[in-house]
């Protein structure tokens, strides 16, 4: 008999014991919120782990260059067009010089004019070399520029069909290796100063010609570009 009653009050223990655990759970889900729930279980989880160390991201630098220009330099950028509808730009100290954007960027060789001294642009401006007579008034732009200058130039679509010996000389006598040989669509890209010397490690000069079977775009070759940092002072 006692066994029997012994095993009744058991089990009656074990059922309150049941219910008691049920009601306080209940009282617990109910008291405290479930993302703070989930948290502290995620923070119990999370012991023994090793941290994670998250780099921070990079940091943006002028004219889009992979690594910053030293603070007594220019950083500039500059990009031919391709294709149609990628237009050309230029980039001098994170200003966008020429460009969609600007909306003073079309077809034949766009040009920007920058103070030396100061780093500001002074002048900008596009000639359309596939129609009307426009090499004349690009050698007067590029010869009037003042001295002390630095001359950027791109490309955007044709810059050589109606592009003149005499605009070729001016060019090629600020520089240039490459204008003699443009040729129909070529992409090009130059820096020119004018008063003074560029160091000679600076990247000045880039061409791509069209070739049909080598063209990014249809008719068009890939877009090139190049980019640096100018010292403040010509060495």
């Amino acid at each position: 008999m006692r066994s029997d009653a012994s095993s009744v009050v058991k089990g009656l223990f074990l059922i309150f014991a049941s219910i008691c655990a049920w009601y306080f759970g209940y009282l617990f889900a109910e008291i405290i919120p479930e993302d703070h729930l989930s948290s502290a279980v995620y923070r119990i989880q999370s012991i023994g782990e090793k941290p994670v160390i998250k780099a921070p991201p990079p940091k943006r630098q002028k004219c889009d260059h992979w690594t910053a220009c030293p603070p007594d330099t220019y950083a500039y950028r500059l990009l031919s067009g391709g294709g149609k509808d990628n237009f050309a730009k230029i980039c001098f100290e994170d200003e966008l010089l020429i460009g969609e954007k600007k909306g003073n960027v079309a077809r034949g060789i766009n040009i920007a004019i920058v103070n030396y001294n100061t780093g500001k642009v002074t002048q900008t401006q596009y000639f359309d070399m596939y129609e009307g007579d426009n090499s004349g008034p690009m050698t007067a732009f590029i010869k009037n520029a003042p001295e002390r200058s630095l001359l950027l130039m791109v490309t955007h679509d044709d810059g050589s069909t109606r592009l003149k010996n005499d605009a070729k000389s001016a060019i090629e006598a600020l520089g240039s290796k490459e204008i003699q040989n443009m040729r129909f669509r070529s992409s090009w890209v130059f820096l020119a100063a004018k008063g003074f010397q560029l160091p000679d490690y600076l990247q000045r000069e880039k061409i791509n010609h069209s070739d049909n079977a080598k063209n990014r775009y249809s008719g068009w070759p890939a877009e090139i570009q190049i980019e640096g940092c100018i010292p403040r002072k010509p060495s």
